[in-house]
């Protein structure tokens, strides 16, 4: 029997398996479908679909640099634990280098890894692991010289936040400062140009109206407002902050006085803008119950 693609889409979402796995189960079963989902739990591969609806908001970034391309890639698993385990940070580690070859996350999945790709890699660990695994992003950056920083390091290139900044000139080692700079300041652009406008529309209504508050005249309010934007652009551009490293001096003087550019720079944290899923015991005895 032929297996045709709508076949194998219908297979993998019924049981979670990756697509490699699921036309093999079909192709095995002469394409009968209950039988194919037999197939891949005698294989261990169906189980996880039961774990795919978890939330996964834990895990590690990975970083991988060559020449001057630098990835940033986001791993989630559901607890920090998981996180600490040796075949869950090798997968991340081989998950970066496999990113150095792909355009974006979409390509990443399809990737090659030790043989499959590693969209299967990351189904295959949830169902030896046991717990629910997302790929879920990755960022890349090209520059002269790309530098990364990992921040609460659990490997070489592995942490909870993974930092690339990328140079014109020589780099003596104020790249690295400059990554440890945004991994702690978490700025929102890389100058006042590459803000979002959006952003700057919305800040400066924010202060319009706390500044109308005061009841002072409208000069005094334009004058208040013209200092706090300014204010805002240097808190939240990366070049305008005082660098953590000496507060004295702005980022971008800092990079000027090491004879340095800054061309762009990339910060992925785990778990960012993923809602975790919160029920108290009281809740989930309830559930239990109603069940039985």
């Amino acid at each position: 029997m032929a297996i045709t693609a709508s076949m194998v889409k219908e297979l993998r979402e019924s049981t979670g398996a990756g697509m490699m796995d699921a036309k093999k189960a079909l192709t095995e079963t002469d394409g009968d479908m209950e039988a194919a989902v037999d197939w891949l739990r005698t294989k261990g591969l169906a189980k996880a679909a039961k774990k795919s609806g978890r939330t996964a908001a834990e895990g590690l970034v990975g970083v991988a640099v060559s020449g001057g391309k630098g990835v940033v890639v986001e791993v989630n698993s559901e607890t920090d634990f998981v996180a600490k385990n040796a075949e869950f940070q090798a997968l991340v580690r081989n998950v970066a280098q496999a990113a150095l070859g792909a355009d974006d996350i979409e390509s990443l999945k399809q990737a090659d890894l030790n043989g499959q790709p590693a969209e299967t890699a990351v189904m295959d660990a949830i169902a030896k692991i046991g717990e629910n695994m997302t790929l879920r992003r990755m960022s890349t950056l090209s520059g002269e010289t790309v530098v990364s920083y990992v921040h609460n390091a659990a490997g070489e290139g592995l942490g909870k936040i993974g930092v690339l900044v990328a140079l014109s000139g020589t780099d003596n080692g104020i790249g690295r400062q400059i990554a440890m700079h945004v991994a702690a300041a978490n700025p929102a652009a890389l100058d006042e140009a590459a803000l979002d406008p959006a952003l700057v529309v919305k800040e400066r209504q924010v202060q319009f109206d706390i500044a109308k508050e005061s009841g002072k005249p409208d000069a005094v309010i334009e004058k208040m407002l013209e200092g706090r934007m300014k204010k805002f652009m240097a808190e939240s551009t990366l070049m305008g902050q005082a660098f953590v490293v000496n507060p004295d001096v702005t980022v971008a003087q800092a990079a000027k006085d090491a004879g340095v550019a800054v061309t762009g720079f990339v910060r992925l944290a785990v778990g960012e803008g993923i809602e975790k899923q919160t029920e108290d015991f009281a809740a989930e005895v309830a559930k239990m119950n109603a069940g039985a």
